[in-house]
């Protein structure tokens, strides 16, 4: 049992923001899909880092890179980079204000892309169109109702 109660928010949240990621968008929304397990993977990495690491990050990732069909390990790849980063800056993202968690965040997710960037150029992928990196700034406007969300969901009444 969590501290906090709800033992099953993580993975339900997890599984959330996998299956946003597969739904269909339109062509001109798709360069703006936000890296919707990124998000929620942040805020565990950030409210209860004893739940979600690494390893957590690692199991996700090669997850997403099954069900999404990316390059497996790609992803499992990219989010192990990101836990590391919130691991070693999560003191400090605890006690921003949310705006400027969101700013913190944003970098997060282009960081995120670069890796992928340069993933796909090492691999031999096809680069992604420039577009791609408009995804960052959808998920920097996303981060503050999924903190909220995610805060009421684990805290309940309580917060």
């Amino acid at each position: 049992m969590s501290r906090h109660g709800n033992p099953w928010l993580l993975p339900v949240s997890v599984l959330v923001a996998l299956l946003l990621g597969l739904l269909p968008l339109p062509d001109v929304l798709q360069p703006v899909r936000p890296y919707w397990l990124a998000l929620v993977l942040v805020y565990w990495w950030i409210e209860e880092p004893d739940r979600a690491g690494l390893g957590l990050a690692f199991v996700c990732g090669v997850c997403a890179d099954l069900v999404f069909g990316s390059v497996l390990g790609e992803q499992a790849l990219r989010l192990v980079i990101m836990a590391f980063i919130v691991g070693r800056f999560r003191a400090q993202l605890r006690f921003f204000p949310l705006p400027q968690q969101a700013l913190a965040v944003g970098g997060l997710l282009l960081n995120d892309r670069v890796v992928a960037a340069t993933l796909h150029l090492v691999l031999g992928e096809p680069q992604l169109p420039a577009s791609f990196w408009w995804a960052p700034l959808a998920g920097m406007l996303l981060w503050p109702p999924v903190f909220v969300l995610l805060d009421r969901l684990r805290l309940g009444n309580r917060g």
